[in-house]
């Protein structure tokens, strides 16, 4: 097979067109209705099973699922540079966040872990700038600032609860991971959006093992359907959509726009609450959605500014 990056579309800075914008918008929008989601069906899944032994099963079958589907497809395998980068790039996201985020679900609220998640545009503008990859301007911070307002004023009402400290200081730090592994990711050569999250939850897979071992968690496979089920919705659509969708995002847009779709997370789980669960929709959570949609208004347009996409 050739290099990671042959047959692939070239980029904007390359001169050359890249993806329809309304295919992109879609793609981000995508990755935020699901990845707004899964946070439920992790805490759901860690019902049934110990939290490392449930990611280590939810990689195991992405792993499969992601290399067929990259075989299929005829997918050029990355060699050199580029499988560095996927290798790095798997064990932050699925070695490190993963771990760290099925571990702190077992007693934080899932939708408090979205609104930690939702830090992830001002880690990742802070690492870009410390890199020299895009600029720190006024109006990416005033977005991420006022978002993240937002998401506060969404859940003020259970910020003033007891929560843990510890699960919470593990969850930040798993999302911080997160964004460091997208920017790793940016840095790297351009590949397949599949190899490199099949190579990545492959690396994933291992170090997950190795820390459920060491743990010394039960590793059953589920006998019911009920207990299957989270783990199959999070690889189907967390691992083999959201996360290829992500990484293809990775290839064509500036990766502070792309990681807005942190603050969009908590809007999810509310509204998820709202339909499946009945839940109300008080005036802190619409007053603090109209934020985050004017964080991201502001972010988003700062991200298109600076590459005039």
């Amino acid at each position: 097979m050739g290099s990671s990056t042959e047959r692939l579309p070239a980029t904007h800075a390359s001169g050359h067109p890249g993806p329809r914008p309304a295919l992109a918008w879609g793609a981000w929008g995508t990755c935020s209705l699901i990845w707004g989601s899964t946070f439920l069906f992790i805490s759901l899944g860690n019902d049934a099973l110990a939290p490392v032994w449930a990611a280590s099963l939810r990689l195991a079958l992405a792993a499969v699922l992601l290399t067929l589907i990259a075989l299929l497809l005829r997918h050029p395998f990355p060699r050199g540079r580029a499988l560095g980068t996927a290798m790095a790039y798997g064990f932050l996201q699925f070695g490190v966040n993963f771990p760290l985020l099925y571990w702190g679900e077992q007693t934080f609220p899932s939708g408090l872990t979205a609104v930690l998640y939702a830090t992830i545009p001002l880690s990742t503008a802070l690492m870009t700038a410390a890199l020299g990859m895009e600029r720190l301007t006024p109006l990416k911070l005033a977005g991420t600032f006022v978002a993240l307002a937002g998401v506060a004023l969404l859940f003020s009402d259970q910020l003033g609860g007891r929560v843990g400290l510890v699960p919470g200081l593990v969850i930040f730090a798993a999302a911080t991971f997160a964004a460091c592994s997208g920017v790793i990711l940016k840095r790297g050569p351009r590949q397949s959006p599949l190899w490199s999250n099949a190579v990545g939850a492959t690396v994933g897979l291992a170090v997950c093992l190795i820390a459920s071992f060491a743990l010394g968690e039960p590793h059953p496979f589920p006998a019911r359907f009920a207990a299957w089920f989270p783990v199959l919705y999070l690889t189907l659509a967390g691992s083999v959509g959201a996360f290829v969708l992500f990484a293809w995002l990775i290839n064509h847009w500036p990766v502070t726009r792309v990681s807005f779709i942190g603050v969009m997370n908590p809007v999810v789980a509310l509204l998820l609450g709202w339909l499946v669960r009945d839940e109300h929709l008080t005036l802190a959570s619409l007053g603090g959605s109209a934020l985050i949609l004017v964080g991201l208004v502001l972010g988003l347009r700062s991200a298109a500014a600076k590459r005039g996409s």
